[in-house]
């Protein structure tokens, strides 16, 4: 009897290893998504951006994956392998994070527009790669744990890229400000710096690779590396006519435009709503109810909860529907509870029932993705999920854009006396000729006196209501939907 070949994919360490190696990249590539959300003052201040401009930023971010970005990078994946895409495509994040920390730094010219605009095409690069690095650490995850822990191992790559998300928030004005007074480039170039160490670790990785591969083909007795499912154009027009895919991809749409772009304003509408801190006071000499008294009143700190929830509460939801199914249904009970969650931080001024917006908004976040997601798995046949996930990111991206820009362009349309009062502001401490960083702390002062206005956010955040009443009426089409075409989304997994 022929003995089976040990391949170095079943040693469970080195799996294990794998996962550790990409899947720094992903919590790089993660904080630098939402890191510039708790720097959105400091972008007025520092460098005298509108809220527009820093919508315009924040978006163009998915400007490329608007073009079919995304199954692009699935194809040259399928076609060219993870090691030489996935260098390419990490290299090419890499290098649009730095060229935004250059671009605030004034490298490539100090006007505000050169600057707006070379952080821009930083940010455009840094898109390249970002959505189909996502794809490309799945598909390298399935490679190594196909068979055996695939659903753990998806699961704590999620972890740790919603776990950069929370760092990201909560800590980049900190870390920032340890580095010395430049606090937004210092924030950004360590951003930056981490997604160089992940996209170090995962050349670090291809050695492991390459010699699976190795393996392999010597297991088959020929040159060849086992060949994943394709993204086929072809797929598109079956799974753009089935309703029920339609339909959750609308969903998609319209759930994480009301959730993504918020996390970009969350600490600004935090503090100029509720009167929340920026940066936390020195804490030395307070008692413990003290500290946490500080840390519940920064807004940072406060929107870090949001991601932080995600990591706790998406298992538990993901076993629930494992388990019991339910999962339209539930889609329908995540969309109310992101409308009460974005009613309570517009029309409503009560702290309280902000935090317990902000909590809604948490749970939300973890209860629709993990129904929707294995939805999809019952909707789509397994040799057409790539290009459904690929399909359903690029229709995302096209509600983010829209979202993470136009909620700036409403807060300045509707706030302009803060709007005028910023920038004769910044023109009278330019005319002093105070460093860019004195500035800020003269505006910071202005804000905290009143002489300044605090930016009204209401209306951008009622947009977002819009959203959550959307996501309903989708939600509910998807079951009824299901009910016709019988793919059991309110069936447990088994079923």
């Amino acid at each position: 009897m022929e003995k089976a070949v040990k391949l170095l994919k079943d040693s469970k360490a080195a799996r294990f290893s794998v996962l550790f190696l990409i899947s720094v990249l992903m919590f790089g590539t993660y904080w630098f998504q939402d890191g510039l959300g708790p720097l959105k003052a400091l972008f007025e201040s520092q460098l005298g951006f509108t809220s527009s401009q820093f919508g315009l930023l924040i978006s163009s971010t998915t400007w490329a994956n608007l073009f079919l970005m995304i199954i692009l990078g699935g194809i040259a994946l399928d076609r060219w392998g993870i090691r030489k895409v996935g260098v390419i495509l990490a290299v090419i994040a890499t290098i649009g994070a730095y060229v935004v920390w250059a671009g605030s730094m004034g490298k490539f010219g100090t006007s505000k527009n050169q600057m707006l605009w070379s952080m821009v095409v930083g940010r455009i690069l840094f898109g390249i790669g970002l959505e189909t690095t996502c794809v490309l650490i799945s598909r390298t995850i399935v490679k190594w744990f196909k068979g055996k822990e695939l659903a753990f191992a998806m699961g704590m790559n999620i972890v740790v890229g919603r776990l950069g998300s929370f760092m990201a928030i909560s800590f980049s004005l900190d870390l920032g400000g340890a580095m010395g007074p430049n606090v937004l480039s210092n924030a950004l170039v360590i951003s930056a710096s981490i997604i160089l160490v992940g996209t170090l670790l995962f050349i670090a990785y291809l050695g492991l690779d390459k010699k699976l591969d190795a393996q392999i083909a010597k297991a088959a007795g020929e040159d060849a590396a086992v060949e994943d499912d394709e993204f086929k154009f072809s797929d598109l027009v079956k799974l753009l006519t089935d309703h029920s895919f339609i339909f959750i991809s609308l969903l998609c749409v319209a759930f994480y435009s009301a959730v993504f772009p918020f996390l970009q304003y969350a600490p600004d509408l935090l503090v100029n709503k509720f009167g929340f801190t920026y940066v936390l006071p020195d804490l030395s000499g307070m008692s413990f109810f003290q500290k946490i008294g500080a840390y519940l009143t920064n807004g940072p700190k406060v929107s870090g909860l949001i991601p932080l929830g995600t990591i706790i509460f998406t298992p538990i939801f993901g076993r629930l529907v494992d388990a019991k199914g339910k999962a339209a249904s539930l889609m329908i009970l995540g969309s109310i509870l992101l409308i009460y969650a974005h009613l309570t931080l517009s029309v409503m001024n009560n702290v309280i029932l902000g935090y317990t917006g902000l909590f809604a908004l948490g749970v939300a976040f973890s209860l629709v993705p993990a129904a929707m997601w294995p939805s999809v798995a019952k909707i789509v046949a397994e040799n057409r999920l790539g290009t459904a996930y690929a399909t359903m990111f690029t229709i995302q991206n096209y509600g983010l854009s829209l979202f993470y820009f136009g909620i700036g362009k409403v807060l300045d349309i509707v706030n302009p006396t803060t709007v005028s009062q910023l920038a004769a502001a910044r023109e009278k401490f330019e005319a002093a000729e105070l460093s860019p960083e004195q500035i800020s702390t003269e505006i910071d002062a202005m804000r905290a006196s009143g002489e300044i206005a605090a930016y009204n956010y209401t209306i951008p955040i009622l947009m977002l209501v819009g959203l959550g009443i959307v996501s309903i009426y989708l939600a509910f089409l998807l079951k009824k939907a299901d009910k016709r075409q019988n793919y059991g989304l309110e069936r447990p997994s088994g079923q």
